[in-house]
């Protein structure tokens, strides 16, 4: 077994892993530290958030620093200012015996006043966001030309982010002759753009196999109706105490009806979205590292950057609109060796994401069914009992009272004793679930006949490629606005500007009138029937072709 102390690193950077109880580095710190230590090539390392590549550059880069020096060596970028703070705190955390040592972190949304003091003073490590970066380079502040080492830490997360032309000016700024690390979870074309760009000669490491979720993560689907999916998710809640979780949405919207919904049902449970003021978001996500509440509901942009230990679940209230983001949500959970879950909710018109999700973790999701009342009645039993039967006893403390509740529960029996203990732990669940239906689809709505339906109808609606629209976004818009998953929805053509898409003709001016005014990214969407269409089609080259659907 590899322990830091063979990776060669120095006695001051072994004595700081030490005092944070470190023995055995992680696959990627054993993989990483030596070769930066010996070798002079940029890295690509493709590893997934908790996979411990903080400390497999930052060891590397904090053993080469010149300290006498008052020029900044090391530039690491992160997504969001929680993100850089994390990264900057464990670096200062591993440099904690390196005597003159100077660090600082720049981010949007604090005042420029302290950041261009700490940059003046010259420190040795700069953590900081692209945008902030970017406008103090611009305001000729930040001094780049005498940079080391350059790491892009959760590369494909900045771009997602928008980050791209704040990349592209920081990297043609700085000094050509250093070392770039990229690190990401996935390698989409917009990355590997900047890798092929930026780097020389990239060494790649990759951390598991390649766009492969996280190895403890466990993961499961649950098909549900869209009108019952929050109370699938208050299932899923109740039957496993002790749930630590982030409850992912795809829109604000969503996010704050659902915090409202659990809040007024009894649960500990917080938003966090884009609406949220920095003080705001700080005050939310303090709370949820703290473990109170236990819950918190966000969207996928909210909560870049929010970095918890010990997440039991990630549950999935919407699927993501991009599958690698479905990586990232579940990479929170299972991390530093521990096992987590994954929990995805699958209304009827989304069971075909199933696989494409699965092709991306590189692993099968289990297919398992939404806890009947009964179900979490016994599960939140047995693990109360298991925790009676567990607890340590102070046979001391617990001595002197033992005669008084003797006498206290002298008129009753082991059998109504039993009844009584029950009922006191159980009462809110055995009123909510006493006789609750089971909410899971039956076989004939999960698999339908598509043929056995009436004519269909054509639709069209004014987005289309311009806008980005995909068949997803048109089935989940028609989904939402008629608050229902079981529209028969048919073949989807994708024009430019316009989108015409088939539905069940007895439900048509249901879709009409619901659609009619909805919004779709800043486009107010209009809706009209059309003649149908054949499917489009697009010569090969050659001029020859067959028949091809677009979407």
């Amino acid at each position: 077994m590899t322990t830091f102390d063979q990776l060669g690193l120095s006695p001051a950077l072994l004595d700081a892993i030490s005092k944070r109880g470190f023995v055995t580095p992680t696959p990627i710190q054993a993989e990483m530290i030596p070769f930066l230590l010996t070798e002079e090539r940029d890295v690509t390392g493709l590893a997934q958030t908790g996979t411990g590549k903080t400390a497999a550059f930052g060891l590397p880069i904090l053993q080469n620093l010149d300290l006498q020096s008052r020029s900044t060596q090391a530039l690491i970028l992160t997504p969001t200012r929680e993100l850089g703070l994390q990264v900057s705190r464990e670096i200062a955390e591993y440099g904690a015996n390196l005597p003159g040592l100077r660090t600082t972190t720049v981010y949007g949304g604090a005042p420029f006043g302290p950041q261009i003091r700490d940059l003046k003073a010259g420190p040795h490590i700069i953590t900081a966001t692209p945008g902030r970066l970017k406008d103090l380079l611009d305001k000729g502040i930040a001094d780049l030309s005498a940079l080391r080492f350059l790491v892009l830490d959760e590369a494909d997360q900045m771009l997602d982010m928008g980050f791209k032309d704040e990349l592209d000016a920081i990297l043609a700024t700085a000094n050509p002759s250093r070392r770039t690390l990229l690190f990401s979870a996935t390698m989409p074309p917009e990355v590997a753009r900047i890798a092929a760009t930026y780097m020389k000669n990239p060494h790649e490491i990759v951390a598991g196999r390649r766009n492969q979720g996280v190895g403890t993560v466990t993961h499961f689907f649950y098909r549900v109706h869209a009108h019952d999916k929050y109370v699938a998710l208050k299932r899923l809640i109740d039957v496993k105490s002790g749930m630590y979780a982030i409850i992912f949405c795809r829109t604000r919207e969503g996010v704050k009806e659902v915090a409202a919904r659990l809040s007024r049902d009894g649960y500990t449970a917080d938003a966090l979205h884009g609406e949220l003021a920095q003080a705001q978001r700080d005050s939310v996500m303090a709370r949820f590292r703290e473990g109170n509440p236990s819950l918190l509901v966000a969207t996928d942009v909210a909560a870049r950057g929010l970095d918890v230990d010990n997440l039991t679940h990630v549950i999935h209230y919407d699927l993501p609109d991009e599958v690698s983001a479905y990586t990232h949500r579940s990479g929170r959970t299972g991390r530093a060796g521990k096992s987590g879950a994954s929990l995805a909710l699958v209304h009827m018109r989304e069971g075909h994401r199933i696989a494409h999700i699965e092709r991306a973790i590189g692993r099968k999701m289990e297919e398992a069914r939404i806890p009947r009342g009964r179900d979490i009645c016994e599960a939140r039993l047995m693990d109360l009992l298991s925790r009676v039967k567990d607890v340590a006893v102070n046979e001391e403390a617990v001595g002197p009272y033992l005669q008084a509740v003797r006498d206290s529960l002298a008129g009753l029996d082991r059998e109504e004793l039993l009844k009584r203990f029950i009922s006191v732990e159980f009462n809110r669940f055995l009123e909510q679930y006493d006789g609750a239906e089971d909410i899971n689809p039956t076989l004939s709505k999960i698999q339908p006949n598509r043929n056995a339906a009436g004519p269909m109808v054509c639709l069209r609606v004014n987005v289309g490629r311009r806008q980005s629209v995909l068949p997803p976004h048109i089935i989940g818009m028609i989904n939402k606005a008629t608050h229902s998953g079981d529209i028969r929805i048919g073949r989807i053509d994708i024009d430019a500007n316009s989108s015409d898409v088939h539905v069940d003709g007895a439900m048509a001016t249901r879709v009409e009138q619901a659609l009619a005014g909805y919004s779709f990214q800043g486009t107010t969407i209009r809706v009209e029937r059309v003649a149908d269409r054949p499917p489009a089609w697009r010569p090969k080259k050659g001029g020859k072709g067959k028949p091809r659907r677009r979407g």
